[in-house]
C-alpha cells in the first residue's frame, strides 16, 4: 500500500536574536542575489524562483506565466499554510535556510529547552554539595576576590544563583583541571603577591624584594586565566611553587 504524503502548515522564524519588524527574503535568482540549488541527480546548479501560480520552485520547471510575489517575515516569523506547497519547497531549497531562517520544530525546541533545564538542575545540585575549600575555590574563580569578605551563606547563595543562571559555564568551571590553579592565582592577587598596573594591562610582582613585571595581559583576556596558564608552563612552574609556599605560610 502506497504511503500518502501528509501536508502540514509550517512556520518559519529568523535566526538572529533581534529580528526586524519586517524582513524581505530574496525570492528569485539573480546576479545580485544568486539563488542556486545543486541537483545531485542532474549534477547542475538549478536557479530558484518563487511564483505562487507554479508547481515547482525551480525556474527551469516553470512556464512563462510566472506570477512573482515577495516573501516577507513579519516580527521575525513567516507562516506558510499547507496549501502553498511551492513556497514550502522554495524555502526548503533556499540557500539561506538554516543560516538566515529556520523552520519551527516544536519537538526540537522542547528537546533543547529540556537540556537547558536538566543542566540547570544538575548545576544546582553540584553547587549545593560544595563545601569548605571547594566552595571557596569555585566562588573565587566565578565571582572574584570579593568572596573573601563574604559570609559562607552569602557565598553559597551567590554560587547557587550563578549555577542556576549559567549552568553550562558553572559545570565547565567545576570540571576545569585548572580550577585549583586559578583559585591560587586569585589568592595571590588577594594577598597582594601580584598586582595589576597600567589600567589592568600588566601584572607585576609585589614582593618585598621583587617588584618586576610578570606579564602583559592580552586585550580582552581574563588576567587570572593568563597568569594561571603561565604558571602551568615549564617557564612559570617554579614561580608558582614559590608563591604557593608563601600563600601557605600566610594562612
Amino acid at each position: 500500500m502506497k504511503k500518502t504524503q501528509k501536508y502540514i502548515d509550517v512556520a518559519y522564524r529568523l535566526i538572529q536574536e533581534r529580528a526586524p519588524l519586517s524582513y524581505m527574503l530574496a525570492s528569485r535568482h539573480s546576479k545580485r542575489s544568486p539563488l542556486l540549488y545543486f541537483d545531485e541527480d542532474k549534477g547542475v546548479n538549478r536557479p530558484l524562483r518563487y511564483a505562487r501560480n507554479q508547481k515547482s520552485p525551480f525556474e527551469d520547471e516553470q512556464d512563462g506565466n510566472a506570477v512573482l510575489e515577495p516573501i516577507v517575515f513579519e516580527d521575525g516569523m513567516l507562516f506558510v499554510p499547507k496549501q502553498n506547497q511551492v513556497l514550502q519547497k522554495f524555502l526548503h531549497y533556499h540557500p539561506s535556510n538554516g543560516r538566515v531562517y529556520e523552520a519551527v520544530d516544536k519537538a526540537r525546541d522542547a528537546s533543547a529547552e529540556l537540556e537547558i533545564v536538566e543542566q540547570a538542575v544538575e548545576a544546582m545540585i553540584q553547587a549545593k554539595e560544595l563545601k569548605g575549600d571547594s566552595l571557596l575555590a569555585v566562588a573565587r574563580v566565578l565571582i572574584g576576590a570579593s568572596v573573601d569578605r563574604m559570609s559562607t551563606a552569602e557565598i553559597k547563595r551567590d554560587v547557587m544563583v550563578y549555577a542556576q543562571n549559567d549552568p553550562f559555564d558553572f559545570i565547565e568551571t567545576l570540571n576545569d583541571p585548572m580550577l585549583e590553579l586559578t583559585n591560587d592565582v586569585v589568592q595571590f592577587f588577594n594577598h597582594t603577591f601580584l598586582t595589576m598596573k597600567n589600567a589592568g594591562k600588566d601584572v607585576y610582582f609585589n614582593l618585598p624584594k621583587n617588584k618586576t613585571k610578570l606579564l602583559t595581559v592580552p586585550f580582552g583576556e581574563d588576567p587570572y586565566y593568563i597568569v594561571a596558564s603561565l604558571f602551568q608552563s615549564d617557564e612559570g612552574i617554579e614561580t608558582y611553587k614559590l608563591l604557593k609556599k608563601r600563600l601557605k605560610s600566610n594562612k
